[in-house]
């Protein structure tokens, strides 16, 4: 018992040092109370537009709307044989995975796949980096959501050291070009980058720290990511400029309020394709103040 409190006390984060918009901030994750620095400004971190979040009711009354529109696209899929694959990328606690449920809800799960891939193994190391993300691409029929890709090379892994500069300039060169492939095959492609301000990450990082139910979520990588703030904006922004093209643009949407995020990022989805019977009235219009490229 005396080992495990000693192991337990090692591994407890220190509190970090940080500089936001020009100030010097302490931020301890494993203090119960949320700072006040982070409290005032997670919802408007970053320039973000709004100074409220959407009200539940509105919310659930448009995503509701918009998700038996989703099951009229994948019965249409099915008929027609299209396929859809989008990749959901974004930093740490960005709303990937709440984003990607709330689209695949009601879809039927045997046509409607979301890929979450784990560490590579040791033969998929020695493989041509995106050969295992191909395997999981759809067939005819098929609706696949990415809960972060191949773009992990062009972030995590060389913010981390878990590349080479080596293998992150030669994955810069070849990710048009792999995905120019992609849509001239007929997938129909999207690539959506959820953008949120750094006092919002850090009030997620918190709320995961501290509540039993969401605590999984929480690892030594998002640690050791606090502090790499700017690293992983300069990362950002250079795939941005490597890999935004006109066959495979980037769909940037502003997400620190996750339900205006999440209508946003179905709505363009559903613009985007013409599917039987869409009803546009009950998708309504883009919120230009939070979607748009980079």
């Amino acid at each position: 018992m005396a080992k495990a409190g000693k192991s337990q006390s090692s591994t407890k984060p220190k509190p970090i040092k940080l500089k936001i918009n020009g100030q010097k901030r302490t931020f301890d994750i494993d203090d119960p109370k949320l700072p006040n620095w982070i409290d005032d400004s997670d919802l408007s971190a970053g320039g973000y537009p709004y100074d409220k979040r959407m009200k539940r009711e509105d919310y659930e009354q448009a995503l509701e709307r918009m998700q038996i529109e989703l099951v009229k696209l994948q019965y249409w899929l099915q008929s027609a044989g299209e396929r859809v694959m989008i990749l959901f990328e974004g930093r740490d606690a960005a709303g990937k995975g709440g984003t990607i449920a709330a689209m695949r809800q009601y879809m039927n799960p045997r046509t409607a796949r979301n890929v979450a891939l784990p560490k590579p193994t040791e033969t998929e190391r020695g493989q041509w980096y995106f050969q295992r993300y191909v395997a999981h691409f759809p067939t005819a029929g098929e609706f696949v959501t990415f809960d972060r890709s191949w773009y992990n090379r062009a972030g995590v892994e060389p913010v981390m050291g878990f590349c080479t500069p080596q293998q992150h300039e030669l994955f810069l060169e070849q990710a048009p070009h792999f995905e120019r492939g992609i849509v001239a095959d007929g997938i129909r492609f999207f690539k959506v980058w959820l953008a949120i301000g750094q006092e919002t990450q850090l009030r997620r990082f918190h709320d995961r720290r501290h509540d039993p139910l969401k605590s999984w979520k929480f690892s030594p990588i998002d640690i050791a990511g606090i502090e790499k703030w700017d690293d992983y904006t300069k990362a950002r922004d250079e795939m941005f400029e490597r890999t935004h093209t006109q066959d495979t643009p980037w769909i940037v949407v502003q997400a620190n309020d996750k339900r205006r995020a999440r209508l946003a990022v179905i709505r363009r989805l559903l613009l985007s394709i013409p599917y039987d019977g869409r009803d546009e009235s009950a998708i309504g219009e883009e919120d230009a103040a939070i979607i748009g490229g980079p």
